[in-house]
């Protein structure tokens, strides 16, 4: 099988990132051709070029508004000329051009069972509100922030105990588990976005994100 040649967009460590390097290792077809990132210190560049993958750094502060900053890295990103764009702890809000130009080929991970608790701060809030489950999820990216059509997600117990790094690291696993699943599926050809913004896996409708536990491999 041919291999999809993704970029992956990072803000920090990312440990998403070195789970979709380790799973690119072992079978998932996909080729990372460039990792970017906003933040020259973030610590997912070094493991990039541990892996021997180009990297890139684009400082929105060198920018003078949003806009700008998006043109720019768009151009960058389509330099590359990825069939896939992932969002793996990109702490920055896309505009609406940004991420209309990659529509139905852009995936982003997000730590909460959505559409509870978009944002920032999510363990945290989750241990306020007193649910009984939190998690991850992976969406599409749209316009809305965190409101993409969800595709997967995974989900821990919160325990009585649990403060926000406790519980966030629970969710770590899940997360490192759920993104190199989605993306086989994407670079399969098995997973995509239609004209009406649903998500489709193996040629059905998806009406409800996609449960670990039941997920097909």
């Amino acid at each position: 099988m041919s291999r999809l040649p993704i970029v992956v967009l990072i803000s920090g460590g990312g440990t998403n990132l070195q789970a979709i390097i380790d799973a690119a290792n072992r079978d998932l077809p996909v080729e990372i051709k460039a990792v970017i990132s906003n933040h020259a210190d973030a610590y997912g560049l070094e493991r990039a070029k541990q892996a021997g993958i180009p990297t890139a750094v684009l400082k929105h502060r060198d920018f003078p508004d949003r806009d700008s900053f998006d043109a720019a890295l768009m151009k960058l990103i389509d330099s590359y000329r990825p069939g896939l764009v992932l969002l793996a702890g990109f702490m920055r809000i896309l505009t609406p051009d940004f991420v209309r130009h990659y529509h139905g080929r852009m995936l982003n991970i997000h730590p909460s069972l959505l559409p509870d608790f978009q944002g920032l701060h999510t363990h945290q809030r989750a241990i306020e509100a007193d649910v009984q489950k939190h998690g991850a999820s992976i969406h599409f990216v749209t316009e809305e922030l965190d409101g993409g059509p969800i595709i997967l997600q995974a989900s821990v117990p919160v325990l009585p105990d649990d403060e926000a790094d406790n519980l966030a690291a629970r969710v770590l696993e899940k997360e490192h588990i759920i993104y190199p699943l989605a993306v086989n599926w994407f670079a399969q050809g098995r997973l995509l976005l239609n004209d009406a913004d649903q998500v489709v896996l193996d040629g059905k409708i998806i009406d409800s994100p996609v449960q670990l536990e039941q997920a097909p491999r």
